[in-house]
């Protein structure tokens, strides 16, 4: 089998993983409160970690992790997983699915505009314009079309949800490439992740035991959300020619994430979500096609 057919495979089941989060995260949510799907989501991605990079031979990497660099993987820590899931599961837990999920889709356009004053980039017209038209598809999709309020979606969970774009969009503008292994990276964050999220629930929540009908979600969101879904694109963009190409078809996931949404828990998919998140998607793709 030739790399780039194995890496369009590994490709497509990255996208079936990543497009069942969002019916992962609601199903979670009626057994468990967010933090409790955080810190036992965050416990055992980091343990699947590590196990990886033990299997890899590649956990002395860590040893070479100097101060400055372990300063920077605990921020990254503090903002994935962290800050990141305590925003984003508070956003599923009182908005459907489909409105957390698709306004969550917009970070790579929240991406363009720290680039701005962080990275001192200049912001072209072509993507001035994408951040328009991903602007409208969020107030499309927020407002289910209406375009003169809420209606009766939760404005606190809006607001975490295009929050969680401005947390995640700084966790990759934060997360350069510096040479470092990327999965030795990833694990020596989620340890920190852990451990902000461990302190966050002593002073703030409370560590329960998850009743037994919360244990597959919050194995499965670890597996396929946190952890392995990452090796698997890893290995992906090393096999392809083009990582623009396999890139693309990630773009399709919020789709298929809104199909199971309403196959697997039922949620009735408003016309507006997939208008709105057409216009997102859409206005992504043409910022990386004028950017190419």
């Amino acid at each position: 089998m030739q790399n780039q057919t194995k890496a369009s495979l590994l490709t497509m089941l990255v996208i079936s993983f990543w497009a069942t989060a969002a019916t992962a995260f609601k199903i979670g949510l009626r057994s468990v409160t967010p933090y409790t799907l955080l810190f036992y989501s965050t416990l055992f991605a980091t343990i699947v970690l590590g196990f990886i990079l033990l299997i890899r031979g590649k956990m002395a990497a860590i040893k070479d992790f100097d101060r400055a660099t372990l300063a920077k993987t605990a921020l990254l820590g503090f903002l994935n997983p962290f800050l990141y899931y305590v925003v984003l599961f508070k956003a599923y837990a009182v908005l459907p699915g489909q409105i957390a999920m698709s306004l969550n889709y917009g970070w790579p356009l929240v991406l363009t505009l720290l680039s701005v004053p962080i990275l001192k980039q200049r912001l072209r017209k072509t993507q001035l314009l994408a951040v328009t038209v991903s602007f409208a598809g969020a107030v499309i999709i927020a407002t289910r079309g209406e375009l003169t309020g809420f209606g009766n979606l939760s404005k606190t969970g809006i607001m975490l949800a295009a929050g969680s774009t401005l947390i995640w969009a700084s966790y990759w503008l934060f997360n350069a490439k510096d040479g470092l292994d990327p999965v030795a990276k990833l694990f020596t964050g989620f340890c920190f992740g852990l451990l902000f999220t461990t302190i966050f629930g002593l002073l703030f929540q409370a560590i329960h035991l998850p009743p037994p009908a919360a244990w597959f979600p919050l194995i499965y969101i670890s597996l396929f959300e946190m952890s392995i879904t990452f090796t698997l694109w890893l290995s992906a963009l090393q096999l392809t020619h083009s990582a623009a190409h396999i890139g693309n078809f990630i773009y399709i996931t919020p789709f298929f994430s809104l199909l199971i949404l309403h196959l697997m828990i039922g949620e009735q998919i408003h016309p507006a979500t997939f208008v709105g998140l057409l216009l997102i998607v859409s206005s992504i793709l043409f910022q990386t096609w004028k950017r190419e």
